[in-house]
């Protein structure tokens, strides 16, 4: 490798470096908001949060630019007072935070019947469209669809559609789309349409980590009660972008989502008190340092 090549990758390198700290800062940070701040009138002081992404190894000058990312995209907003910023939810960043909490704790948190309806969508984004495409399918993702195909979504709940015809419309892709909801024909194996619409060998693989990772662990200070709820929801939150959450008719053999479910839940109402104690002491600290 010549000299300027070795630069040239080392650069390329460097960048995606930051790209990743940068992505891993802002997640950590919405994480963040979503615990600690939503739950407090949606305000926030800077110090404050830069503290907390500090006390989980976000370097200041990263933390601060999640920040203003985050404001970027409408879902903060600063106001000065005097001296000091304080950073507001926005009422877009407010539905977001509340509408991922919702998800997050209600993911996996108890058995359902199934009826043994499927609901299909069916819509096509043209490449050239690629950031759309890109929103509709996180958005679908994150409602627990499926794509065993191009232009095809499903999942084996029909409950969903108000929810997918709400996507719909906020992405103005209604006249675009169709969709049904009924029993399967028996046409096909279902087992092959799910293998194709869920990666599910990773999600077991995944639930299967969470659960050596964190099942049995202890804290013995506020600081770590709050590192360690913080670094816990993070991997769980995840979870409902990957798992469709499938009936147990469905599922071949004992399903490992209930049994990291039960871990995340019993760990964060331990953990809960001391590590909401721990954010009102650093919220506290950066307030008289101004």
């Amino acid at each position: 490798m010549t000299p300027r090549e070795q630069r040239t990758d080392t650069g390329q390198a460097a960048g995606h470096e930051r790209e990743r700290t940068s992505a891993s800062a802002r997640s950590l940070l919405l994480t963040v908001l979503g615990e600690f701040v939503l739950p407090r009138r949606g305000e926030v002081w800077t110090g404050t949060l830069v503290g907390a992404l500090g006390a989980l190894g976000v370097e200041e000058k990263s933390a601060r630019q999640a920040l203003s990312r985050t404001a970027a995209e409408g879902l903060l907003e600063s106001v000065r007072h005097g001296r000091k910023v304080c950073w507001n939810l926005t009422e877009a960043g407010d539905r977001l935070l509340r509408e991922g909490t919702e998800r997050i704790y209600g993911f996996m948190r108890r058995p359902h019947a199934w009826d043994g309806r499927w609901l299909v969508l069916t819509i096509g984004v043209p490449e050239s469209q690629r950031q759309l495409r890109h929103r509709l399918r996180t958005k679908l993702t994150w409602l627990g669809l499926g794509s065993p195909s191009p232009t095809l979504w499903v999942v084996p709940d029909a409950s969903k559609e108000a929810a997918v015809r709400d996507v719909l419309r906020d992405l103005d892709l209604a006249d675009r789309a169709h969709a049904w909801t009924g029993p399967a024909a028996g046409i096909g194996d279902p087992a092959k349409l799910i293998s194709a619409a869920w990666d599910l060998d990773d999600v077991e693989k995944r639930y299967v980590r969470f659960i050596e990772g964190f099942d049995g662990r202890t804290v013995s200070s506020d600081r770590e009660a709050f590192v360690n709820q913080v670094l816990l929801i993070q991997e769980w939150r995840r979870f409902p972008f990957l798992d469709p959450d499938l009936p147990a008719e469905l599922l071949d053999h004992d399903w490992p989502g209930p049994r990291a479910a039960a871990v995340f839940h019993d760990l964060r109402n331990r953990w809960h008190r001391r590590a909401q104690a721990e954010w009102d002491r650093m919220d506290d600290g950066a307030a008289s340092r101004h």
